[in-house]
Parts: C-alpha cells; structure tokens; sequence
C-alpha cells in the first residue's frame, strides 16, 4: 500500500556510524553528545535563538503552556490535528475555538477577537500543512488582548516567512519530530522561543526541575530526548536539501495537473512553503469518499487530514459549531507525497482523481443537459461552486 508519507531514513551506514560511537561511550540519554550536536545545528539550520529538543512533540505543546504560566481559556483553531486541543484540555486549558480562513486553511484573526473570553490567556495557532498563519494579523491581536502567543509548528520545520524562520513569531513555537515528518527523530520534538530566560524555565521543565545533581527548582517533567533519536535527526538533518527539492517537485507537478479540478490551499503572503503535505479540498464529503474508494482500489492510502473538525470533539461539547472548519474537514483528502515517490504512483493518483471528477461533471451534464453529445462531454472541464478557495498551493 502506498501512504500519504514515507519515513525517510537517511544513509544507513551514516546511522550506524553514530550507533558505534553511542555503545563506545555508553551514554544513551540525558543530554548526551548526540542530542547536544543535533541541538546545535538545528539552531544553525533554522536560524533560531532558543531550540530546545522534545522527545515529541505533544509534550513540547505542554510543556510550552506550562512554561508560559497559562491557566483558564486559549483561542484555538478548530483545523489542526488532535493533539493542538487536547494538550490544552490536558493541561486543564479550556480550548475555544475560533474559525479559520476559508483561503489559507488557518487560524482567522478576524475571528479570534470575538471568541476571547474573560479568562482567556492566550492564542494557540497552527500554521497547518506548513503554511504560515497570518502572523502579523495574530500578533496585533494578542497585543491588544495582552495574550500571549504558543504555535503548533509541527508542520513548519524550514517554513521561512518573510526572509526568516516562522518560528521566530509567537512567545513560543513547537516542532514535532515524528517520523512522519519530513525532519525526523523516529519520535520528538522541540521547543523554539526569543526568550532566554523562558527558554532557561522550559530546559528546567524538560529535565523535572533538576538544576544539578543538587538542586531542584520547581516541578518538571521527563522530556529528553535520547541519543539514538539524535542520531537519526543528524542523518536526516544531512539530507534536508534533497528532500526539499524533491517534495518540491511532487508537489508542483500535483498543482500542475490538479489545480484546475479541485480547490488548492491558498499560500500565505510572503512566506514560503516545505511542501509537507499536499492536501486537496473536493467537492463534498460523498466526491471525497468516492475518490478515496478509487485510490484505495489501487493500493493507494490517502488521508483525510484534518477529519473531523476538533470542535465536534465529545469530550469538549457543547461547542458552537465552526462552519469553515466543519465544512472544510469534509472535503480535505492530502495525497502521498515523499521523496522516492514513483513517478508513475503519482501518474496513477493524478488520472485516478481526474477520472473521478470527470465522471462527476458527466453525471452532472447528464442530469441537466441530457441530450450533449460524447464530444461535447468530452471537451468540458470539471469546475466547482465558487467556494472562496484559491487554486494556489
């Protein structure tokens, strides 16, 4: 079966190169050598004052909050995969939701204001499927409520807007290292913030509390990450111009044949993206599971992600429903996109998608035009409601 992702598992003989020097020293984790160097050149790479490293990426959530004092309510987008809420609501943060832009997918600032409660601290953003949220916009919002601004980044790693890292905005940014994504550690995470001394707090919070062997100065919380996940995010760290280039080029051949059939993520102004996913918006919820049927047919996996709407969530009900997000939810299908993805898997999902959408437009001109001739069914393009989407990815 071919997924939506591939883990990416670098050089092997690289990889056990650094296995070697872990049994020559022994030391397993515990801030070892290996977390230390891969610390130090993600902060290089990234171009980031303070990156601490998670063993993954929902205690990096977390441990943000706790870093950050946050107590009551945080604004929240209702699109975004699972773990951005139930951290809150873990941490005992009531998460609210607030709609998002019907273009870009994300968070809407516009929506946020109205949303805010009087025990609300903070927004808690997500710049989802690495497209940056509309920073600016959130920050002239949170400085004019006095909150304070955490972004679930798992899907940001190398997304620069304006000449520089995303992660640079907000009081703190999280990566997630899962081997899902395209820079991995198996399993981590991190934790970007400007602030040295809220970095200072958040090594503390990461190593429960221990200053030195002692002293220990507050409560904490077991988040290191060890010496073998060092090792992999070190290979992988090696390889990150090719796996840019080549999730580059899947995704501009995916926008290519597939922009003129189905609604395409709105890139956000200024910034630039790391093709992460590359996810679709069909017609209606019945035209996605059809074209799933299809894919899956061919031994292909694609994901509904993010499905559902997180302000549908059970345990967090009575929500007042957030239509853009419900109704987005629906319609998303993201599509394989790896490096190594075959050529010809990614020919199939293309004609696979286009035969599926066309049999839709044919039914359609067949209900209301039922005279038109093979020809004239033929020549037409698939075209959907104007649904405010832009066909950009």
């Amino acid at each position: 079966m071919i997924n939506v992702t591939k883990s990416f598992l670098g050089n092997k003989a690289k990889f056990l190169g650094y296995v070697d020097s872990i049994y020559a020293s022994g030391w397993l984790t515990n801030h070892g050598p290996l977390a230390t160097e891969l610390e130090d050149r993600l902060r290089d790479y990234l171009g980031v004052r303070n990156i601490i490293l998670t063993n993954n990426g929902t205690l990096a959530l977390q441990i943000a909050y706790r870093a950050l004092n946050l107590s009551g309510s945080a604004i929240t987008t209702p699109f975004s995969f699972v773990a951005t809420t139930s951290s809150l609501q873990w941490e005992g943060i009531r998460p609210i939701f607030a709609d998002i832009d019907k273009a870009s997918w994300n968070m809407d600032p516009q929506a946020i204001e109205a949303r805010i409660d009087s025990d609300t601290r903070a927004i808690v953003a997500t710049h989802v499927f690495g497209n940056a949220c509309d920073v600016e916009g959130i920050a002239r919002v949170a400085e004019r409520h006095r909150l304070k601004v955490v972004y679930d980044g798992a899907h940001a790693f190398s997304v620069r807007y304006r000449d520089r890292s995303v992660l640079h905005w907000g009081d703190v940014s999280t990566l997630s290292f899962h081997a899902t994504k395209l820079f991995h550690t198996i399993e981590g995470g991190a934790i970007v913030t400007n602030d040295d001394a809220l970095a200072a707090r958040i090594r503390l919070l990461c190593n429960f509390g221990i200053v030195d062997t002692d002293t220990i100065d507050g409560i904490g919380i077991n988040a290191k990450l060890n010496e073998f996940a060092a090792a992999m995010g070190l290979c992988i760290l090696d390889d990150m111009a090719l796996i840019l280039e080549q999730r580059e080029e899947i995704a501009r051949r995916y926008e290519d044949q597939l922009g003129d059939y189905f609604d395409l993520q709105h890139q956000q102004p200024y910034s630039q993206r790391n093709h992460s996913y590359f996810p679709i918006a069909l017609a209606n919820e019945d035209q996605l599971l059809r074209c799933r049927r299809a894919l899956n047919a061919k031994g292909i996996n694609p994901r509904r992600y993010f499905y559902p709407s997180l302000d549908t969530l059970g345990y967090l009900q009575p929500q007042p429903p957030q239509m853009q997000s419900r109704t987005l939810s629906r319609r998303v299908l993201c599509l394989p996109i790896y490096p190594g993805l075959p050529r010809h898997i990614q020919d199939t999902v293309i004609q696979t998608l286009v035969q599926e959408s066309s049999r839709r437009s044919q039914r359609q001109t067949e209900r209301f035009w039922p005279q038109a001739n093979a020809t004239d069914l033929m020549e037409q393009r698939f075209s959907l409601p104007d649904s405010g989407f832009k066909n950009i990815y």
